[in-house]
């Protein structure tokens, strides 16, 4: 899989396009794509039987970014992994790994696994597709990830980029994107056309929907991959949805991030398989039509009206009436799954009133999306844990956040595969809001 040298330079570039093509309203906004047979599994052997990260199927992609094709190649690998409900399933991951006939392989083991804010309620708006030819509004987005793991591609390491929300697209779950993360690395390693070798290291990252990966990864590999134990060496990632409960509440309404809320309900919903149509009101239930495959790109200020009020019956106003809703939303708050083995790299925005997002009266500030009080207290959850936290916070709004954060996890992620100590700021992190579980009330 080569990586050319005339295509340095190439994938910023191609970011650069794509983020002034998202601010151009008039691009499609959905497309008809034939299903991609790539992505279905037909074999004879039940995956019941198939252990979590063997590859199943694999392809040669000429890479396209922004629609426009490079001279670039990746691996695509379809293999198995769970679900939320612990069910086998199949997943799709892409992997940029440098052609050792071609360039210089001295970082070829280093791997990093980057997990993308895709963000999406539709199964085509993942990675995977829009590498592979892509040329719809949310394609775009992985383009603009490019200037954030493309500087690894040319370095020759190697970069793991799954499908983190599944072929069903499931938004918000956050234990699936983890098994998700979780197989497609144990799917690099099991692939011996891509060659990285088992004492291989791997560093995760991800910002925003990104970290909700990359941090469910995290604290479920002990007990879901402790094969991985070995590689794993760190996690940094910023932006994150700590406690979904928590969020609601902070963003209806909002003028950019209000359609999250929809957006999150039906991903919970559909990874649980929870009956909401039943709790819905009649706007509820067109905001449901309107949002099955719905990707950010076209939920970002579409929403700011929405509220929980207006989704559901007026019996259901109080969420811990909602018996399944109580149940599924506790499985989604960080820190419920485990405590991570590696060191981590976590940052923050507070100054979501930069984007129309006022603090919330119970949960404080945020970076509009994002609640700051909770990131803060899943850090030092972990600190008391023993893990060696790094925390950070700026008083930047979520999307500025990220020109931040980037750099900063970068550095950070360097010193990982130097094998430098791992920093950690654990008694400095002050304290945060409550994270404890919803309590049903019948």
């Amino acid at each position: 899989m080569p990586i050319h040298s005339r295509t340095r330079g190439l994938l910023p570039s191609a970011a650069h396009a794509a983020v002034a093509a998202l601010m151009v309203p008039c691009l499609s906004q959905a497309a008809v794509t034939a299903p991609d047979p790539f992505y279905q599994y037909a074999g004879s052997e039940p995956l019941s039987s198939i252990a979590p990260g063997t590859v199943l199927k694999t392809r040669t992609i000429s890479v396209y970014i922004a629609g426009i094709k490079t001279s670039l190649n990746a691996t695509q690998l379809v293999y198995r992994s769970t679900d939320a409900k612990l069910r086998p399933t199949t997943n799709v991951t892409t992997v940029f790994a440098p052609d050792c006939s071609k360039t210089s392989c001295t970082n070829k083991n280093k791997v990093i696994s980057y997990q993308s804010f895709y963000d999406s309620l539709n199964p085509e708006d993942s990675p995977s597709r829009a590498y592979a030819g892509g040329k719809r509004l949310p394609d775009l987005l992985p383009a603009v990830e490019t200037v954030l793991f493309g500087t690894y591609v040319k370095k020759g390491y190697t970069v793991v980029i799954s499908d983190t929300e599944g072929q069903k697209a499931n938004f918000a779950a956050g234990p699936e994107y983890g098994y998700n993360t979780l197989d497609a690395i144990r799917a690099t390693f099991n692939d011996s056309q891509i060659g990285v070798t088992r004492d291989a290291k791997v560093v995760m990252m991800g910002y925003s929907g990104g970290a909700i990966a990359t941090e469910w990864a995290a604290e479920l590999a002990p007990s879901y991959a402790p094969d991985l134990k070995p590689n794993l060496i760190g996690a940094a990632f910023g932006g994150t949805l700590v406690s979904p409960e928590h969020n609601l509440t902070y963003v209806e309404g909002a003028p950019i991030w209000g359609g999250v809320v929809p957006m999150a309900v039906i991903g919970v919903s559909r990874s649980y398989e929870l009956p909401i149509q039943q709790y819905l009101s009649p706007r509820g239930q067109e905001v449901y039509d309107r949002m099955q495959k719905a990707s950010i790109a076209y939920v970002l200020g579409q929403y700011s009206r929405v509220t929980w009020k207006d989704l559901v019956k007026p019996e259901y106003l109080d969420r811990t009436k909602i018996k399944e809703y109580v149940e599924a939303v506790n499985k989604v708050i960080m820190g419920t799954g485990g405590t991570p083995e590696i060191p981590l790299q976590v940052g923050q925005g507070t100054g979501g009133i930069w984007e129309g997002t006022k603090p919330s009266p119970l949960w404080g500030a945020g970076d509009g999306v994002m609640l700051a009080g909770d990131v803060r207290t899943l850090a030092r959850q972990y600190c008391a844990q023993g893990v060696s936290v790094q925390h950070k916070e700026w008083g930047t709004s979520h999307f500025l956040t990220m020109a931040n954060w980037l750099p900063w996890a970068t550095a950070w992620v360097d010193d990982r595969f130097a094998g430098k100590p791992a920093p950690q700021n654990c008694a400095s992190i002050a304290p945060g809001n409550p994270l404890t579980p919803l309590v049903y009330t019948p």
